[in-house]
This record gives C-alpha cells, structure tokens and sequence, in this order.
C-alpha cells in the first residue's frame, strides 16, 4: 500500500507543488493498519505510554499516550531510515550521475547528521550499538535509487514527515515537563525518573534536530529545482503524536518500515567511506 500511495504522490509532485497534507495522511492511515498487527508494538510497544492514561488522564497535559522512550524510540527508527536512505542514495549512480558535486556533498552531510542524530538517541534508549535498533530493515518505492525525480520526492515527502514528527517530539517533552510537577514521571531507559529540566531539555534538542531536518527539506527542493523556502512556518500537518495513536508519527512512516528490503547494517558500514572525514559539525544544546 505505501508503495501506491508513493506512487501516486509522485505523480502528482513533479506536476505542481507537493501536497504534503495528502501524503503524510494516507501514509498515516497505511501506518495505521499495521499498527493492529502489532508491528509497530514490536518497536517499543504502546502498554508504557498507554500506562500514563489512566486515573490521571483527565489533569496531563500529554494526552499523547506516548512515553518520553517511545518518543526516542520513534525518532531512533525514523533516524535509521534517513540514513538507510541518504546513504542508498548518495551511492547509486543513478542519482549521482545526475547531480553536481555540491549537491552530492549536500547529500552526503545529510547522511552524516542522520547518523550522529540517531547516535544521539541510541544513547538515551540504552542501546549498545546499532544492530540491536528495533527495525534494521527498510522498504522504499520502486524507482527510489534508480531515478533522481523519484529520490527527491520521497526525500521531501520524508523529511516533512520527520519536521512534523519533532515538532510533535517538542511539544510532547513540554507538556511531559508540566506533568512531571503534578506527579506524573517518566523514566529513563535505565530505570530513573527524568526531571522537569531534562524533559525541558529533551524539548530543546528536538527543535535542533527539526532545525536540521528543515535544512535537508530545502536542500532537496533546490536540486529538485522547486522555490526551497517554500514555508512561512514549518507544521506538524496530520502528524499529532509521535508514537501512539493513527495519525502518529510512527504510524505515518509504517509504510517504510513493512516488509523492508534495504538493510541499515549495510547504510552505517558503507557511510564512513562515504563521508570521509565528516561533513558536519556541531554538538548537542548544552543542557
């Protein structure tokens, strides 16, 4: 199904201006059906988040169902397919043949930052290394490395999903931070309760991380030849929680994550001969 509704969208987008609302809902009420497969449960399970929703539901200002490692959970497994995806792309030769050596070198910092993101996150879920992510393969439209058209589509049609996942993220850590102070905790992988200034913080490095997925959207539409900044101001579209829920994040990427082909061992073991001696720099907010 994900692969007919990319389809379909793609059509449509190298006609006129992307309908991104329309995308990232089908691709949501796709995510939808496997969450009652228990696919998605499997990455993370929902009991946690739903744990919170109960006797307090009614005073929390996260009505989510999602828990702050849900949260890290999701964007970890959306980190993973950005840089399955970066790296697939940067190597075929059908799509570099068609670029120029600027726009290779966006694409190979793009593959850089989606590694140190998901670095990043695998520390905060406990996770040794990357082979033990909860979804290792990926699944991406025919034609995605074979055609440069249909590479930035789903690059724009990916991207705006993960800007609409963050903005959520960011949302999501604030109000956790308001309902730490009327009692109710979130733990961290290890087992300890995570104070209102992390939780705060968690919000912060969200909206850095949007930051940067906001740079790769734009840097897609200026190969793609479309107007990049194209927003007067970034939105969640149909994506209202990252985790739980139909119109989720996680549920909006189901597609991706379905019976997949492309394998993120594959991407994390080619990308450092890829990028060399990295191609971005920064660190994390200072907390």
């Amino acid at each position: 199904m994900g692969e007919i509704l990319v389809d379909k969208f793609l059509s449509f987008e190298m006609k006129k201006a992307l309908d991104r609302r329309g995308f990232v809902r089908n691709l949501g009420l796709a995510g939808a059906a496997l969450a009652g497969t228990g696919l998605l449960s499997a990455c993370g399970g929902s009991s946690s988040g739903s744990s919170m929703m109960t006797a307090q539901a009614a005073t929390l200002d996260n009505t989510s169902g999602d828990s702050a490692q849900q949260v890290f959970t999701a964007a970890l497994i959306a980190e993973d397919l950005a840089s399955t995806f970066y790296f697939n792309g940067v190597s075929a030769g059908a799509i570099t043949s068609a670029l120029q050596a600027d726009d290779i070198a966006y694409l190979k910092a793009a593959l850089n930052e989606e590694i140190d993101h998901a670095n990043l996150l695998r520390a905060q879920l406990n996770i040794a290394a990357s082979t033990s992510d909860p979804v290792q393969m990926f699944l991406f439209p025919n034609g995605t490395f074979s055609s440069l058209t249909t590479f930035l589509s789903v690059l724009d049609a990916l991207e705006n999903a993960f800007i609409g996942a963050y903005l959520a993220a960011v949302k999501e850590f604030a109000q956790m931070a308001v309902d730490t102070k009327g009692g109710t905790s979130q733990m961290s992988a290890a087992g300890a309760v995570y104070t209102t200034p992390q939780l705060e913080y968690f919000a912060e490095v969200s909206a850095s991380i949007m930051g940067v997925e906001c740079e790769h959207r734009v840097l897609g539409r200026e190969i793609a030849s479309l107007l990049p900044n194209n927003e007067c101001f970034e939105m969640q579209d149909s994506i209202t929680t990252v985790f739980n829920g139909t119109t989720s994040a996680a549920a909006a990427l189901g597609p991706f994550i379905t019976a997949g082909d492309t394998s993120l061992q594959t991407a994390l073991s080619g990308a450092a001969a890829l990028i060399g001696t990295g191609t971005c720099t920064g660190t994390v907010p200072a907390s």
